[in-house]
C-alpha cells in the first residue's frame, strides 16, 4: 500500500469529557483519502509549534463519509498533540499516510473480541466496522480509569457490542478490562490495543485459551519510516521497527511471557 503525503483541511474537531479529542481531516475538494487498512498510522506535521520539530504517529481512527474523512482520536499529552487539539476548524494539517501493517482480517465471518484502553482504543474503532461489515460477531471490550475516559469513546463503535469496564467502577464492571465476564466467552480471534501491561494481560489469557491474537503496539516512534530505530521491539526473529513490520504484531512473534 503507498504512502501520500497529503494537505488536510480541519474539518471539525470536539473535545471529549475524558480530555481526548475526536478530529476529522478531509482533502480541500472533499475527493476520497487513499485506501488505509484499519490498524495502520498517519503521521502529522505540526506547524507553529517550536518545540515540535518531527512529526506526530497517531493511529487511524476511521475513516468516514464514504472515504473522504480521516478520523483521529488524540490525547493532548505533549506540545505537538496539544497544538493540533488546538488547532482551529480550517486550519491545514501536513499528513503522511497511510503507514505500517494493519490487523489481519479473517479469512470467514467469526467471533472475535476486541480489547482497547483509553486512547489506544482508537485503531479498534475501523476494525469493529470492518469485522461487522464482513459479517462477523463483534465483542468491543473497553477500558478507563474513570467513566469519563470512556464518555465518547464507547460511542464510535456502530452496531458492535460494547461492554466496558472502570478502575474506580464509576462505569461498567467495575476492575480491569481483563476481569469482565465476557473473557470468559468463545472466540475465534482477539483483537488488542491499549497500554502494555493490559496487551500482555490480553495476550497470556489468549494464549491460555489458544485464540489467535492481535496487538497493536504503542512503542515511541519518531520517523514512521523505519529509519530512526527508536520504536525498536524483539521479537522471536530479533529486533524490529515497530513503525514498518508493526504497529500490529500477532503475539506469537513476540517474546512476552
Amino acid at each position: 500500500m503507498s504512502k501520500h503525503l497529503l494537505d488536510l483541511r480541519i474539518a471539525s474537531s470536539r473535545i471529549l469529557p475524558g480530555g481526548c479529542s475526536i478530529i476529522e481531516l478531509e482533502l480541500p475538494d472533499r475527493s476520497s483519502l487513499p485506501p488505509v487498512h484499519p490498524g495502520q498510522f498517519a503521521e502529522i506535521k505540526i506547524d507553529n509549534s517550536p518545540n515540535t520539530m518531527l512529526r506526530r504517529p497517531i493511529s487511524v481512527c476511521d475513516i468516514t463519509d464514504n472515504g473522504r474523512r480521516l478520523v483521529l482520536l488524540v490525547k493532548p499529552v505533549g506540545d505537538g498533540s496539544r497544538h493540533l487539539v488546538d488547532s482551529p476548524v480550517g486550519s491545514v494539517v501536513n499528513v503522511l499516510m497511510p503507514l505500517g501493517n494493519g490487523f489481519t482480517m479473517p479469512e470467514a465471518p467469526c467471533r472475535t473480541l476486541l480489547v482497547g484502553g483509553g486512547v489506544g482504543s482508537a485503531p479498534i474503532v475501523m476494525l469493529a466496522h470492518a469485522l461487522t461489515a464482513a459479517g462477523c460477531d463483534v465483542t468491543v471490550a473497553l477500558g478507563g480509569r474513570t467513566s469519563a475516559d470512556l464518555e465518547g469513546i464507547k460511542d464510535l463503535y456502530g452496531t458492535a457490542r460494547v461492554v466496558f469496564s472502570t478502575d474506580d467502577g464509576s462505569a461498567g464492571h467495575h476492575g480491569l478490562v481483563t476481569t469482565l465476564p465476557e473473557f470468559a466467552e468463545d472466540y475465534d480471534r482477539i483483537y488488542c490495543c491499549g497500554p502494555t501491561p493490559m496487551m500482555r494481560a490480553v495476550a497470556k489469557i489468549a494464549r491460555q485459551r489458544d485464540i489467535c491474537c492481535e496487538v497493536s503496539l504503542e512503542n515511541m516512534m519518531a520517523c514512521g519510516l523505519g529509519a530512526c530505530l527508536c520504536c525498536v521491539e524483539k521479537t522471536i526473529k530479533g529486533n524490529t521497527c515497530v513503525c514498518t513490520d508493526g504497529p500490529v504484531f500477532n503475539i506469537d512473534m513476540l517474546t512476552w511471557q
